[in-house]
């Protein structure tokens, strides 16, 4: 079965609309923006249909530079896809390439495409080759930037994601912002005390909450790595990572986690503006720890509930997934980046209506609306 069949064969695309909301928010200015945006939050995290089958482009003025150009950019992201290989589940392929075709779609190209990790389920070489295919198809492929997940890499250490994709650590500067990926999933050696298979071994990370595997860390000699990397940037400098699990302590028996997160937090410390944007969690989700902004992203797959025990107080939960929608609760999105490294979050939720994550929110500037918390039932 080729992806050409797969892509002739997909579910008929939901009908892309554009609404009266994204046209009022064409060509606002920052300040204006983060007031509509925080301000539509309380019906857009509502159960409201609205049926967006696709992220619309949204033109932010945040601010022009000397030369009157914008000085703000944006990036697309696609995130945890968990694909199979194809005579085993087609639906995880279609999904992914519905967000290709959403990225296809934007009028305005993004500066760069983020996938978030674990575009394979089982790590097999058949997945990852799948995944590689579908990407293949973006109209920016090449600003495509990839990090792993653990996902992608127990089956045999990493060994066919990196022949697909290269290193699963990297470092870029971008329009005054340092972008540095960090592979966070790695996991003290539970396997072979314990005379696991690759696939046993793999099988056993993929399972989460399974009490066997142990929590994900960084690693001294990556903080080191790290510490390097941004020794030649200034304390007012902005800085955004990409990291697989939340580089925070959220939910250990999910492994929603990081051992080591504090120490990555505290080369981080000096820095006035940075931002984390992780996978894993396939949820709306986001945090802030001092000057650090986390960020969630939604999965192409399926969605994740919220941690029993809670959750950041930053976050604005989407309601409930809807259990007949395979769908639900699952998505793309896009990250817009100002000229202070201040970003602001677009969950665009395939049936829903989008929502959004403002810095002003975060930042908790005096004129900013914080977002409506719906009163949700517990999971």
């Amino acid at each position: 079965m080729s992806v050409r069949y797969i892509r002739e064969n997909l579910e008929t695309r939901v009908e892309r609309e554009r609404s009266e909301f994204f046209a009022g928010l064409r060509n606002l200015d920052r300040r204006s923006f983060m007031k509509v945006a925080s301000a539509s939050l309380a019906a857009a995290s509502g159960v409201g249909m609205a049926n967006f089958g696709s992220f619309q482009p949204i033109n932010v003025a945040l601010g022009q530079d000397e030369n009157g150009k914008e000085k703000s950019f944006k990036i697309a992201y696609l995130s945890d896809s968990h694909l199979y290989q194809k005579h085993v589940n087609d639906r995880f392929a279609n999904s992914l390439m519905r967000a290709v075709e959403d990225v296809n779609a934007m009028e305005e190209a993004p500066d760069f495409i983020f996938y978030g990790g674990d575009l394979a389920q089982l790590g097999q070489p058949e997945e990852l080759e799948l995944g590689a295919e579908i990407l293949s198809g973006l109209k920016y492929r090449d600003r495509l930037k990839i990090m792993v997940g653990e996902h992608d890499w127990y089956f045999d250490m990493g060994e066919k994601w990196q022949s697909l994709f290269g290193s699963p650590t990297w470092t870029f500067d971008h329009k005054g912002v340092r972008f540095v990926c960090l592979m966070s999933v790695y996991e003290e050696d539970f396997w072979t005390p314990a005379g696991m298979s690759p696939m046993e071994r793999m099988k056993t990370v993929a399972g989460l909450d399974n009490q066997a595997q142990r929590p994900f860390f960084v690693g001294d000699e990556q903080i080191a790595w790290l510490e390097k990397t941004l020794a030649d940037w200034k304390d007012d400098q902005p800085v955004i990572v990409f990291s697989h699990s939340p580089l925070y302590k959220l939910y250990k028996n999910w492994n929603f986690w990081t051992e080591d997160a504090e120490k990555v937090q505290a080369v981080l410390q000096r820095f006035k503006n940075v931002t984390v944007i992780h996978g894993h969690t396939h949820q709306v989700l986001t945090n802030r720890i001092d000057n650090i902004h986390f960020h969630g992203l939604l999965s192409t797959a399926w969605p994740w509930p919220y941690a029993p025990k809670g959750m950041p107080e930053w976050t604005v939960q989407m309601n409930r997934s809807d259990p007949f929608n395979s769908m639900d609760g699952c998505g793309d999105g896009e990250i817009y980046v100002s000229a202070e490294g201040l970003v602001d979050k677009v969950y665009n939720l395939w049936n829903r209506k989008p929502m959004f994550v403002s810095a002003a929110y975060l930042n908790e500037e005096e004129d900013a609306v914080p977002p409506a918390r719906p009163n949700l039932p517990a999971y």
